[in-house]
């Protein structure tokens, strides 16, 4: 069970463990994935509901412990989609995915 400022933060949690079993998801998470079983997902495999070069990716995540990031848009919305292992003891134990609506004309600023 996430946190609870975790659990109604406005962007979507999604966090696995090494092989790729949901462990939590938060509110917008489950609701972001309700179609596919909401939180009903804790406990089964992301593997499950991704094409093979996403698994390829995430796999890939893991083993570098470098994150990635992207943008995406679906049904009108624009999302930034950051995706970094989590670690325990200096170890990677798993990667999470942080979702979050963003604008489409999102201002960037370059700071000194």
């Amino acid at each position: 069970m996430p946190s609870t400022w975790v659990k109604e933060f406005c962007g979507a949690i999604t966090v696995c463990d090494r092989e790729g079993r949901i462990l939590e998801m938060n509110d917008k998470a489950a609701m972001t994935f309700e179609h596919d079983g909401g939180q009903s997902l804790v406990g089964k495999s992301v593997y499950d509901c991704h094409p093979p070069a996403a698994i390829e990716k995430i796999k890939e995540i893991m083993k570098t412990g470098k994150p990635h990031a992207y943008t995406i848009e679906k049904k009108g919305v624009k999302k930034l989609i950051y995706q970094t292992p989590w670690h325990a003891n200096g170890e990677i134990k798993g990667i999470m995915e942080l979702s979050l609506e963003i604008p489409f004309d999102m201002p960037h600023f370059v700071r000194k």
